[in-house]
């Protein structure tokens, strides 16, 4: 494609490269639009006697085309139910959800898309929650026209496998299992249920059950484990345990809990703040987990980062919840027994 400078009395046909402003500032011109004998009468008297234009070659395709190639080409199998493409305007293609779900990029593979001069493609973060008719991503070509050889090169990149996906969040039912000294149960029913139950609802997902197990003595780790597989028999999908204190070692009740139910611990701790003190576990085919005390706050933690990807089915592992450290430092949260203003940076 050709940009520059030409005569404005060579520029019928021409695509107009900039907005054209009239005497009182208002637009007479919108840039991209491609100029008509009376657009070029329009420039005579307004003065102009040379105006920038695009000019398309042979093998050029248009910023329309070349957006919905490639918006298409990165869709590829995924073109299912849960993910549809707006119609292009102005070199742009949205990539918009149908379904309450959580979004999946190839980050990898966006990156060399983006490297192809003239090229832009913008995502949510992998993994986040999205909701229906929200815009997960967009495709946006910043000429006029891209070259064929470009397009095409950009549509190798997303072949293989749909570069941009979106996964229904299934309806799962949970579990909600406190604990704590017997006389705390009330607060801790009260700190912990309605912020976890607004999250998972919006997610889609309903609170099965609510019970208390006073951990006293080791007799409450029996407990703990008794409740765990009594819900896992009743049904539940997944199981939240959260209480007076949070879990503070790997052999702490409630990772030893799990063991004596028959589960399998995946970690204890993560590089989120807030939410360093978490658990996850899995017990059958269901996933147990262990919420930090943040879990009772409203904003941000680990536990939105965590929620919807084991209400969309991830199996997540050691590693998965390790790589969370990068960007894993999040706004600080006034529940927090030691909010981190409170210590002493020297």
């Amino acid at each position: 494609m050709k940009f520059g400078p030409v005569p404005v009395a060579n520029a019928v046909g021409k695509i107009l490269g900039h907005n054209i402003a009239a005497a009182d500032g208002r637009r007479a011109l919108r840039k991209g639009k491609p100029l008509s004998a009376k657009d070029i009468e329009r420039l005579q008297a307004l003065g102009r006697q040379v105006v920038y234009v695009a000019e398309l070659e042979a093998d050029d395709v248009g910023e329309n085309a070349a957006a919905k190639r490639i918006a298409v080409a990165a869709l590829g199998s995924a073109t299912t139910d849960n993910l549809r493409l707006s119609g292009p305007a102005a070199g742009r293609v949205n990539f918009l959800s149908n379904v309450l779900g959580v979004l999946r990029v190839d980050a990898e593979r966006l990156t060399r898309l983006n490297e192809i001069q003239g090229v832009t493609a913008a995502t949510l973060k992998s993994h986040s929650p999205v909701r229906t008719r929200q815009i997960v991503a967009t495709v946006k070509i910043i000429p006029y026209a891209l070259p064929e050889q470009s397009v095409q090169a950009a549509e190798s990149i997303c072949a293989a496998r749909p570069l941009i996906r979106v996964d229904a969040l299934r309806h799962q039912n949970v579990a909600l299992i406190l604990s704590g000294s017997a006389s705390v149960r009330e607060r801790v029913l009260n700190d912990f249920d309605a912020p976890l139950r607004d999250r998972l609802e919006t997610l889609g997902a309903t609170i099965q059950s609510v019970e208390f197990i006073p951990l006293e003595d080791e007799s409450g780790e029996a407990a703990l484990a008794e409740a765990m597989q009594r819900q896992i028999s009743a049904g539940a999908d997944l199981i939240i345990l959260a209480g007076e204190t949070a879990i503070m070692d790997q052999h702490d009740i409630a990772p030893r809990a799990v063991v004596r139910a028959g589960g399998a611990v995946i970690c204890v701790g993560a590089p989120v703040d807030p939410g360093n003190l978490l658990m996850l576990a899995e017990l059958d085919a269901a996933a147990i987990l262990g919420a930090p005390g943040c879990a009772r706050s409203r904003k941000t933690n680990i536990v939105d980062w965590i929620l919807p990807r084991l209400l969309a089915g991830d199996r997540l592992t050691q590693r998965d919840i390790t790589a969370m450290g990068h960007g894993g430092l999040l706004e600080d949260v006034p529940e927090r027994p030691m909010p981190r203003s409170r210590i002493r940076n020297s």
